[in-house]
């Protein structure tokens, strides 16, 4: 008869796993809420143990904060195949499996993450949304933004965030209609903007043309024309 012998992990390897433990529990709760001894015990190692790899649980946070921003920015990357209102509806799904998977832990960090929060934290939240920035001006092919298009996706990204943090609080609306109410506003928002500047004008005419009559765009406009009849 054999007995299993449990594997000696090396350094960075036992960091890795500390890291995915300690982000499976900030997902579940707050993370004011979960404690040293809770990451030691779901990591089957000691307390003592926890803190030789990491001083103290903002550096654990911190560690899983970074883990999960660079998952939540590589949501927003998508082919640049297609039209554009189908893409951002893939972004918006993905954006929204990330936000049910991470509920609790999502919600403490768009709303100002924990109380023993650091500044790092904050820049690792404000890179996700450049990064995300950054994609969807690639997804309009453009490398200089007019100021009223950087406020357009940088409004858009901010309601997004908020869009989520609400379903989260009930999830009174279904997912999928929210996901393609987002992808509504980013085309409305464009044409509020275009409807008094040219540039504006210019890039949401190009938007138009490759959108097909069945795509969320497409949709759109021909829910706004059936509210326009008498």
């Amino acid at each position: 008869m054999r007995t299993g012998v449990r594997r000696r992990m090396g350094v960075e390897e036992r960091r890795q796993q500390l890291i995915g433990v300690a982000l499976d529990l900030f997902s579940r709760r707050s993370p004011e809420e979960v404690s040293i001894d809770e990451i030691a015990t779901a990591a089957g190692i000691s307390r003592p143990l926890v803190y030789h790899y990491f001083p103290g649980k903002l550096s654990l946070y911190e560690a899983a904060l970074k883990r999960a921003s660079e998952d939540l920015a590589d949501r927003f990357v998508e082919p640049r195949e297609g039209p554009l209102g189908g893409r951002l509806l893939r972004v918006m799904r993905r954006f929204f499996d990330f936000v049910d998977e991470h509920g609790p832990g999502f919600s403490a960090l768009m709303r100002g993450g924990p109380s023993f929060g650091s500044s790092r934290t904050n820049a690792l939240i404000d890179g996700v949304r450049q990064a995300a920035y950054v994609q969807i001006l690639s997804h309009l092919d453009i490398k200089d933004p007019p100021a009223r298009l950087e406020l357009l996706i940088r409004s858009w990204i901010s309601l997004a965030e908020s869009t989520a943090l609400i379903w989260l609080d009930g999830r009174e609306i279904p997912r999928r209609e929210l996901e393609t109410q987002l992808v509504h506003d980013f085309a409305a928002l464009m044409a509020v903007s275009a409807a008094s500047d040219e540039d504006m004008a210019a890039i949401l005419r190009q938007v138009i043309a490759d959108e097909p009559e069945d795509g969320p765009f497409g949709d759109l406009m021909g829910r706004l024309v059936t509210l326009a009849r008498p």
